[in-house]
């Protein structure tokens, strides 16, 4: 008798505490809250009334929703400091969104926004949602907007940048970026991708220092020796490039690029022997692309061994049956040309699936370019190229010593 006296007492006190606030934010979704403490307190009425017993089941029901719900919700909107309103208008957001309705999650949230324009959970969400529909501009603002009210969450700053350059306006996207890592240089998101941007701009120098200056809070990571690499690629600075991607390579022996661009590498400065073993290097790693088998073959030839740089050629052409046009087309390949298997017209025209990212294709094609020129050289070019290049790498060492 004493627990249930107890039980009522409190449950009132909770359901007047709970229709205060109902009264003071004037707001019906409270009335869902009232309606279960209700249900619970005239199920216990009824039992303390009519003096029946009920079981455990159902007096742990009473207490779940007379004092245990609306107490955590309670609880919440005084720790968190977040209305029970914001709370059920995100859940049935979540809900539409789940349910694939869109314009109905907008509606909660927009109810949500227009009662409580501070919401910071209900800007962040339609950010979100915005997204989805690649209504960048929109989502943009409501990230912005989301930002004003809780600046201390810098995902929000590089959502706010990712979709600015998604919009196409990546100098602004360039100066959000900058102004967080003044605040957090080792924020890794933010150094990649205002990386990635500067690098889509060919701002090669300042890309170069925005990797640089990550490498000191980020010593080990694979990413940002290869993006160097690629952006000391496309200065022309193959040497530098090559060093960086041979830290790439240490870091992580199983990745396919790193080591091809090296071969390429190798390759340009006339080295074949060091070009072949890097070439054969990358074929052991988890994603094997026809470009080595492509590049072993040009290597092949650049020696004379056509069986071996036909059988390479094959190999690549299978992989990639679009290598066949681009073999015909470099004259290294001429004596060997009838020999190379021509696919059939389907596989040509299919489109064939690449792990390789945008800026990975930029580097490697221009690699590849380069590489294209060194083809039309012999041998005997090829040892020139090699002893200037050691012959300037021992002035540098000399240069360094004195």
């Amino acid at each position: 008798m004493i627990e249930k006296i107890i039980f009522n007492l409190l449950a009132f006190a909770i359901f007047i505490v709970v229709f205060g606030r109902f009264i003071k934010k004037n707001d019906t979704s409270y009335v869902y809250i009232l309606g279960l403490e209700f249900l619970g307190i005239v199920i216990n009425f009824i039992e303390l009334f009519f003096n029946i017993h009920l079981n455990l089941f159902f007096r742990i029901v009473i207490y779940i929703l007379s004092i245990i719900i609306p107490g955590i919700i309670l609880l919440i909107e005084y720790k968190k400091k977040i209305d029970f309103p914001e709370i059920f208008n995100i859940l049935l957001a979540k809900i539409a969104l789940q349910s694939g309705n869109t314009e109905q999650a907008k509606d909660y949230l927009f109810k949500l926004i227009n009662k409580y324009p501070e919401s910071y959970a209900g800007h962040k969400m339609l950010a979100e949602v915005y997204e989805k529909e690649e209504k960048y501009s929109i989502a943009v603002d409501e990230y912005i907007r989301a930002s004003e009210i809780n600046n201390k969450d810098p995902k929000l700053n590089y959502n706010i940048a990712r979709l600015l350059n998604k919009d196409e306006r990546p100098e602004e996207a360039i100066t959000v970026l900058q102004d967080m890592l003044k605040k957090n240089p080792e924020y890794y998101d933010a150094t990649n991708l205002l990386g990635e941007i500067l690098y889509t701009q060919e701002r090669y120098k300042e890309a170069i220092n925005v990797y640089m200056n990550a490498l000191r809070y980020h010593p080990g990571n694979y990413d940002l020796y290869y993006n160097l690499g690629m952006v000391y690629t496309m200065v022309n600075d193959f040497q530098r490039a090559k060093e960086f991607y041979q830290k790439a390579a240490e870091i992580n022996s199983l990745l396919y690029n790193a080591k091809l661009s090296i071969g390429q590498i190798a390759l340009i400065a006339g080295d074949l022997d060091e070009a072949e073993k890097f070439f054969k290097e990358s074929l052991k790693g988890e994603d094997v692309e026809a470009g080595s088998y492509y590049y072993l073959s040009q290597v092949a030839m650049l020696r004379g061994d056509k069986e071996k740089a036909t059988n390479y050629m094959n190999i690549a052409v299978e992989l990639d049956p679009k290598i066949y046009n681009k073999a015909q087309k470099e004259n290294v390949f001429t004596p060997i040309k009838k020999e190379i298997k021509k696919p059939e017209k389907e596989k040509m025209e299919e489109k064939r699936k690449t792990r390789l990212l945008l800026k990975e294709r930029k580097a490697l094609n221009h690699l590849s370019k380069t590489c294209s020129l060194i083809s039309s050289l012999n041998n005997e070019d090829l040892s020139a190229i090699k002893n200037m290049k050691e012959k300037e790498r021992q002035a540098e060492e000399k240069q360094r010593g004195g």
